[in-house]
């Protein structure tokens, strides 16, 4: 994966995560792979950080479907 698609990936989860809740009809799986996958990328440290308050945000919403 190129840094350009990267960083479009990250974007559009920051822009996604906000936005979604454990009843929306994309399983909340589906998020954690898309993230999972760019988190296996080769990635600066700006885009790392995204990434793990990705990770956090989408942990909340599984612990809250959890519950």
């Amino acid at each position: 994966m190129n840094h350009l698609q990267i960083e479009k990936d990250i974007q559009h989860l920051e822009n996604v995560i906000t936005h979604i809740s454990a009843e929306d009809r994309i399983p909340l799986s589906y998020w954690r792979n898309r993230i999972n996958s760019v988190s296996g990328a080769a990635l600066v440290p700006a885009q790392a950080n995204r990434v793990k308050r990705l990770n956090a945000a989408l942990a909340a919403l599984e612990d809250r479907q959890k519950a």
